[in-house]
């Protein structure tokens, strides 16, 4: 039992990993950008929640739409803000970008709620399901973090795949000369793209600090890095590819926490990481692309 109650600890915070990591992953694959600034974004939609729901006094699903809203309205503002201007700049000048975001977030956040913690009432309420005589306890928080990052994963699969936007979205992201040429808007579609992967950001908040109920200005730097490597692990680029190296990755860090140490688990996170690129730089489902000088 205690081996399921850890593994079923892991697949939960895996989702909540793979939900970021989605969100990574959208924005790289079309942009072929790192924004390093989601974990911070991921901070704020727990802030505008826990406003919501403790100064204004508002139902959970409220505090969660405002987070959703307001992430998303602030992605794309970083977007043209920071990163449009930068679109023919060099990779290097875009990571600095980002950085300089992220500690612009972390600082903003500081000045108005201050570096002291905050606790965060769990926007799912219920009591846990036992099984097995109450050795197996799910909480309900688990079931809707998973239920929620497997129907995003299937939602913007198919939306990539189906829809008009997610059609230029693929274009964008194969060329965008070529597909400004055929009459692809490209600022709107990455526009969008950052309003997704800030959207999903806020989601992530909220079940992060639901799960670990505990919210400060530097709340989503680490799981915001976590989630990176979620998404590197499983093929950055590749939205089940993030679905899987998000959940291995949760259970990974649980496992090694529960049997090894608690000091090195994020060591051992990011030991697995360093060891899968050595033997498929791709991630587990990325696809290697061949480039023509």
């Amino acid at each position: 039992m205690s081996f399921l109650n850890h593994l079923i600890s892991g697949i939960s915070l895996g989702s909540i990993y793979a939900i970021i990591a989605l969100g990574y992953t959208m924005v790289y694959g079309i942009a072929k950008m790192l924004n390093f600034a989601h974990g911070d974004v991921i901070m704020v939609g727990g802030y505008m929640c826990f406003c919501a729901t403790t100064y204004l006094g508002w139902p959970a699903w409220m505090g969660v739409v405002l987070a959703i809203i307001v992430c998303t309205v602030l992605g794309m503002a970083i977007e043209r803000l920071a990163y449009k201007p930068l679109r023919a700049a060099p990779s290097l000048a875009v990571l600095i970008t980002a950085i300089g975001v992220s500690y612009f977030l972390q600082n903003a956040a500081l000045l108005i709620w201050t570096s002291n913690p905050k606790s965060f009432s769990s926007v799912v309420t219920g009591d846990a399901i036992s099984l097995f005589g109450g050795q197996l306890q799910i909480s309900r928080v688990t079931l809707v973090t998973v239920f929620a990052c497997v129907v995003i994963m299937v939602a913007l699969m198919l939306f990539t795949g189906k829809s008009k936007v997610g059609t230029a979205m693929r274009a964008v992201s194969e060329d965008k000369g070529a597909a400004q040429l055929m009459g692809i808007n490209v600022n709107t579609t990455i526009s969008i793209t950052f309003a997704i992967g800030s959207g999903l950001a806020a989601i992530a908040g909220v079940l992060l600090c639901s799960a670990y109920p505990t919210l400060m200005p530097t709340t989503g730097s680490l799981p915001g890095i976590k989630a990176f490597t979620a998404a590197v692990f499983g093929g950055i680029g590749s939205i089940p590819g993030a679905f899987v190296g998000g959940v291995l990755l949760g259970i990974i860090e649980i496992f090694a926490k529960a049997y090894i140490s608690t000091q090195l688990s994020d060591a051992i996170v990011f030991g697995v990481l360093i060891v899968v690129l050595l033997v498929k730089p791709d991630g587990l489902l990325g696809k290697h692309v061949s480039e023509k000088v």
